[in-house]
């Protein structure tokens, strides 16, 4: 009697799920045989973090898994699953180490797609007295590497600048929209005014974030990568997260993101170091994360500590094993390229 059950319909431990992913999976080992071998050649030492912190991550729109710590007295204390070992990270580089990498497994609540899943394999590397240029290339050599060790051929990176692909794409100055380059919170109407001479639905409470999110997911991130991976750099001030403003250009910051094939990659920053100031935008993101959704994270004031004590000069990224490998090797869908799963709702019967 045959299987009547199709493919996505069986559990990943099931045989023939086994047996279909397996060339992916033993091409998977070799990527990330491949990344290591790379900083290792570079002399970054590689580290590993606790899951486990005080403060999972503060971007606005990202949701954690919380717990509670329980001490031996049945005190508890409450601490989540990292979004990103990016705070543990830096703490370290305060601690004196000049070039570290890591392989950690990362948690993101309420993200389910064909390119999320709720834990998934983050790559983040860090180099002491770098910029985010130098970045740049190690994406380029780090995505050649891969491209090697999965089999196949890998056009050059190309760059292009935040400004360029709006006007490229959306026909849209996008920093020309943009009242104060030092406020947090641009004016949303001229860059909403935009959208809609374009076609893209915008919101009347929408954000100036959410305007621009709105056009970059409607005309731009669909055709970047189509030849080759792209970065994408010089954000809107506005949205510089831990990344530090550009001293010849204060619209903008020293952030890029990689594309290939239409899915996000990687997020790069040029670090800031001012306490102050990472303290303000900690603060800002929590108030209106609270705001959108009802609650926010504690901000995690050891590694302001840290940042006050001096974190050097450094450029930081954080890079998706799991989706860069889906993307070099074609695949679908995430779960085509995981070993196991995160428990779905997904029944199975005999």
């Amino acid at each position: 009697m045959s299987n009547s059950k199709t493919p996505s319909s069986l559990p990943w431990w099931h045989p023939d799920q086994v047996a279909r992913r397996r060339p992916a999976l033993e091409a998977r080992a070799r990527i990330v045989a491949a990344v290591r071998r790379f900083f290792t050649d570079q002399e970054f030492l590689e580290v590993e973090t606790p899951c486990l912190q005080v403060s999972p991550g503060l971007e606005p729109h990202l949701q954690a898994f919380g717990t509670d710590l329980v001490d031996p007295y049945g005190e508890k204390r409450r601490l989540y699953l990292h979004t990103s070992p990016e705070f543990a990270m830096k703490k370290l580089l305060v601690g004196g180490l000049p070039r570290i990498f890591q392989i950690a497994r990362v948690f993101r609540n309420n993200e389910r797609s064909t390119t999320h899943h709720p834990e998934f394999a983050m790559l983040e590397w860090y180099r002491r007295g770098a910029s985010y240029l130098d970045l740049m290339e190690d994406v380029e050599g780090l995505i050649a590497a891969t491209a090697q060790a999965a089999g196949c051929p890998v056009p050059p990176c190309t760059r292009m600048t935040i400004a360029e692909a709006f006007q490229v794409y959306a026909g849209i100055d996008i920093l020309a929209t943009v009242d104060d380059p030092a406020n947090p919170s641009p004016d949303p109407a001229a860059l909403k005014a935009e959208a809609r001479r374009i076609g893209v639905y915008v919101g009347e409470n929408d954000s100036w974030d959410d305007a621009f999110f709105h056009i970059s997911l409607d005309r731009i991130e669909p055709r970047l990568g189509e030849d080759g991976p792209v970065i994408l750099y010089d954000w809107p001030a506005s949205m510089a997260a831990l990344s530090r403003r550009k001293v010849d250009d204060p619209r903008v910051c020293e952030r890029f993101e990689v594309y290939w094939k239409g899915v996000e990659l990687a997020n790069a920053f040029g670090e800031l170091t001012d306490a102050a100031e990472q303290r303000r935008r900690f603060e800002h993101d929590m108030v209106l994360k609270e705001r959108l959704y009802g609650f926010r994270y504690p901000i995690d004031e050891e590694f302001l500590a840290a940042l006050e004590l001096g974190l050097p000069e450094c450029a930081g990224i954080a890079l998706g094993i799991d989706r860069l490998v889906m993307v070099l090797l074609g695949a679908e869908r995430l779960e085509d390229v995981l070993w196991a799963e995160v428990a779905t709702v997904r029944a199975f019967s005999h």
